[in-house]
């Protein structure tokens, strides 16, 4: 499996993905996961938001058990961010029959669509508007880069539009929601464990910071007569490394938008968008706060305007505790006698945060040696992996075993 999805949406030149919501190489990761799932003998359906379910028994029945991810990914990210948890769902169900369990409830595997968001600016659209937290309306004004509409793109890939939306009936099916993730970080690692359980997500968001000024002649102009936006923007990406090691947090300023965007020209327009998480919602509020007071210091300093709104958040989402504590112990019962499985927290974001709030979910993570995630060099071992579906594979049979 892995070797047939890898070579999908690669870029030559990065060895990273581009695997964007409703583009081609989304179909053709949308096609892989149909022959996956109907080699099984699972039946295939997208649901009105775009997301792909496979089912083994009647989802009719309710008390669902579900696991998988996302195979989207951002601007040339990794082979394991969101396609680890899809492909280890599948390889999850063939230990599972290998091992003759027989199953008293329906099981599913599931690939959520636009998880990262890197098309339209906004992380998990498909679980968002399954679970309410997205309107239609919302979602059919998100606009990508080439100003294309979210409602075109879908309908150019044969989706239609107009009939996504919250999908009260479908939640209601579902018992159990279990995502395995690569780990975004090196706290596994850290205490030699090849498989971990989350705990929360930490509450996290994102904001624009527009930096009006003046366009002028980079050669002509004099310094006491410009209104650079590009320096209170300098300054701010410098304030959120300041307030982000103060708070223990986390910020970062990692796109930016320049206008006229040339090498002789003093910018008219300097925007940045902010993503800040913490571990508690007060120290995101204290970052973000002295990161915006800071910006419009520096903005009234070199007579600039700025204008700061958040895009997204998401507060702090605590996974159920009785199937955390369930899963732990589970995983735990192993021979070296090191006792359950060690439980952390995570800076990033997840479908399964989103779903969260509607039925029990919990996540696995499985080891990163180097702690790199949104990049090429994001990696885990083939034991690791191997460990990881074993584990799912447990945590599955327990749920899901008449």
């Amino acid at each position: 499996m892995w070797r047939d999805l890898a070579a999908v949406g690669r870029d030559r030149s990065s060895g990273g993905y581009r695997r964007f919501a409703w583009t081609a190489a989304d179909g053709d990761c949308r096609a892989w996961f149909r022959e996956q799932a109907e080699a099984r003998g699972l039946a295939v359906e997208t649901d009105r938001n775009g997301n792909q379910w496979a089912w083994l028994g009647d989802p009719a029945a309710g008390d669902a058990v579900v696991t998988g991810s996302h195979l989207d990914s951002v601007p040339d990210g990794g082979a394991f961010d969101g396609p680890l948890g899809v492909v280890s769902a599948f390889a999850a169900l063939d230990e599972l029959r290998a091992r003759g369990v027989r199953f008293g409830r329906p099981l599913a595997v599931v690939n959520f669509g636009d998880e990262e968001g890197a098309r339209f600016g906004l992380a998990c659209v498909g679980s968002r508007l399954t679970a309410g937290l997205l309107t239609r309306a919302q979602a059919h004004r998100l606009t990508d880069a080439d100003g294309v509409t979210l409602p075109r793109a879908m309908e150019a890939a044969g989706h239609d539009p107009d009939a996504i939306g919250a999908d009260p009936e479908r939640l209601a099916g579902i018992g159990a929601f279990v995502e395995l993730h690569i780990e975004q970080g090196r706290a596994l690692d850290l205490t030699g464990d090849p498989v971990g359980v989350a705990s929360a997500v930490w509450p996290h968001g994102r904001w624009r910071f527009d930096f009006h000024g003046e366009a002028n002649h980079a050669g002509t102009t004099r310094l006491a007569d410009r209104r650079d936006p590009m320096l209170p923007y300098a300054e701010t990406v410098l304030a959120a490394r300041r307030e982000a090691v103060r708070a223990g947090a986390v910020a970062t300023f990692g796109k930016v938008a320049v206008d006229p965007n040339g090498v002789n020209a003093v910018p008219s327009l300097v925007r940045g968008w902010l993503d800040s998480r913490a571990a508690a919602q007060d120290a995101l509020d204290d970052v973000v706060g002295a990161v915006e007071g800071a910006a419009r210091a520096a903005a009234v300093e070199h007579g600039v305007r700025l204008e700061v709104s958040r895009e997204s958040f998401t507060p702090e989402t605590r996974f159920d505790h009785t199937l955390r504590d369930r899963l732990a112990a589970l995983l735990g019962g192993r021979d070296d006698g090191r006792g359950p499985a060690p439980v952390l927290g995570t800076g990033a974001g997840h479908d399964a945060g989103i779903l969260a709030g509607s039925v029990p979910t919990a996540m696995l993570f499985v080891r990163n040696p180097t702690g790199v995630s949104h990049s090429p060099a994001e990696h885990a071992t083939e034991d690791d992996c191997a460990a990881g579906v074993r584990a799912l594979a447990d945590a599955l049979e327990g749920l899901a075993r008449a």
